[in-house]
Parts: structure tokens; sequence; C-alpha cells
């Protein structure tokens, strides 16, 4: 079988035919995501509650004062121009990264308290899409996506780990003989796609994605993107979307969060511009909003006009 993009019509074909891996899942002909029912009580606790983040690296403040909560089944987009803290916040959601000053609250439990072996454990609720997949070069997809189940849940038989792995490589929308193949073999859009297989092979609650349509086409960009859909379909997971693509930003999210670099602030001012639903991006408040969603070199020219000078 040919192993280069398919069509977006037959990857989300393939996907209407996939069927979830336990019954915590919808129906197939689960309604988009703006009509999915957020089944959370209104005075729930958040998943996620982060107070009073900042961080440093060697003196130099990435991020400051940022107290923001995320719901259980959000979708979240953070966006923002390079170097505005949007990836370091991503990172100390999951603990990658410890926060100088503050807190980072996971279902309650702060997770720069926990012990190396207890944090270890809470990392099973979590997944990641990498930017660039970052799969193991030595290993075909199948043990690429074998690997976390295999590292995190040794006594699983390799029967049943065959068949989570093919099942989650079917949701994604790629063929079976796939799986023999290593990732040089497949193009970028198909290794993306394996990434979000292997994020989804331990059924997180909370899935994390980093520029995840970085570098693709516009037809395969709009495959992860509907892909990103389909998991919040299929599973009562949350999501945290790290990108610069406006298109996906628009698509997937039932929220999004602009940051703009602190260097670029005045003292006290907050570093997130915005926070609200994606309908609201273009009519935003402040004209920084508008000139990035719309892509507008806008203040920048005149600030490197005035640096020349």
């Amino acid at each position: 079988m040919n192993t280069e993009e398919q069509p977006i019509d037959d990857a989300l074909s393939q996907l209407d035919d996939a069927s979830p891996i336990d019954d915590r899942s919808q129906d197939d002909d689960a309604s988009p995501i703006d009509d999915v029912p957020n089944t959370e009580p209104s005075n729930a606790a958040p998943l996620i509650d982060v107070t009073n983040l900042s961080i440093d690296f060697d003196g130099n403040c990435i991020l400051s004062g940022i107290t923001r909560s995320i719901t259980r089944g959000q979708t979240v987009a953070v966006i923002g121009e390079s170097g505005c803290g949007k990836t370091v916040f991503m990172k100390t959601l999951v603990a990658l990264l410890t926060p100088t000053t503050g807190t980072v609250l996971f279902d309650g439990v702060d997770l720069n308290q926990l012990t190396p072996a207890q944090l270890a454990q809470t990392r099973r609720r979590f997944g990641f899409v990498f930017q660039n997949a970052a799969l193991f070069d030595s290993m075909n997809i199948f043990d690429n996506v074998a690997f976390p189940i295999r590292q995190n849940e040794p006594t699983t038989s390799e029967d049943e780990v065959r068949q989570r792995v093919r099942k989650h490589l079917v949701e994604v929308g790629l063929p079976e003989d796939v799986a023999r193949k290593y990732p040089a073999e497949i193009s970028g859009g198909m290794q993306k796609r394996v990434g979000l297989a292997r994020a989804l092979v331990l059924q997180p609650e909370l899935i994390v994605y980093d520029e995840p349509t970085t570098g693709l086409d516009p037809i395969m960009s709009d495959v992860i993107n509907e892909l990103i859909l389909h998991t919040r379909r299929l599973y009562p997971v949350t999501s945290v979307v790290v990108t610069h693509d406006m298109h996906t930003a628009r698509k997937v999210a039932d929220r999004v969060m602009m940051f703009y670099p602190r260097r670029m602030l005045d003292e006290g001012q907050s570093q997130i511009l915005f926070d609200g639903p994606p309908s609201q991006l273009e009519n935003a408040d402040d004209r920084r909003v508008r000139q990035f969603v719309r892509g507008e070199a806008g203040d920048r020219i005149r600030e490197m006009s005035r640096a020349m000078a």
C-alpha cells in the first residue's frame, strides 16, 4: 500500500469507522465540538489551576504572575508570537518545568510537591504530542505506539498491546501496513498522526499539543485539526494546543489565550492579552490581538524603524 499522505476524505472516512477502546467513548456520529455539552457542574473544581505563576531563566523573566484555570473537557488554544512564553506555560502545566514562583495544581494536586515516583505515576494521565512527533527512529511505528504501554503497564499481554496499537492507528486514519515501517519511511504528516496515536494509548485525561500543524501543507494541517476534534468527541479529554496557526486555533478550540512577551510590557501589565472564545478574536479590544490574528506587522514595523534609527 502506498504510504504517502492520504487525501483528507480517505483519512476521515477511516476515522468514522474507528471505534474507541473503552466504554467511556461517545458514538462515532457525535456532534461537533461546539455542540458537545460540558457535563461538569458550573462549580466543579478545574482540572488545572495555575496561581501566580512566574518563570525566570538566568534572571530573564519569561512568565510573570499568571493565574488561570482550565476546566475539564475544555480545548484551550494558546497563541502568541515567538518568545511570549506559551510553550513554557504548557510545559509547566505537566511539570516538565518547575515554576520560579507560584503553583500548578492538576486535579487539586501540586505537581511540584510530588516525589519523582508520584510524578511519574501522575504523568500517565497526560498525553504529549510534540512539534516534530519525536518518534524513536530505531523503532518501527508499532513499537513507537506501544512504547508507553510497555513502559507503564508491564503486565499487559502482547496480544492486548497489539489490539490497542491497531485501534489507535485506525483512529488517526493510518493504514495497517504503516505499523511495520520506520519513521524515516513515512511522511511528516503521518509521523504526527503516529505521535497522536502514541499519546492516546494510555487514555490520558490531558493532552498537550506543541505546534501540531507546523511544517504541514494546508490539507494535512486540516487533517490534524480534524483528528484533534475527533479525539475530543471520542474521549472525555482536556486539551491544551500551543499554536501559531490561527486556522487551528479557530477550528479546534472553545477557548483561546493569547500571551505577549514580558519584555515588551510595562510593570504590572498582564501577559495574557486575550482569554475568550475564538469567535471574539477578530473584534478584541486590544489592537495587538487583532494584529496578531490578522497577521499584520503593525507595531512591529514601527519598533524596527525606531531601532534602526
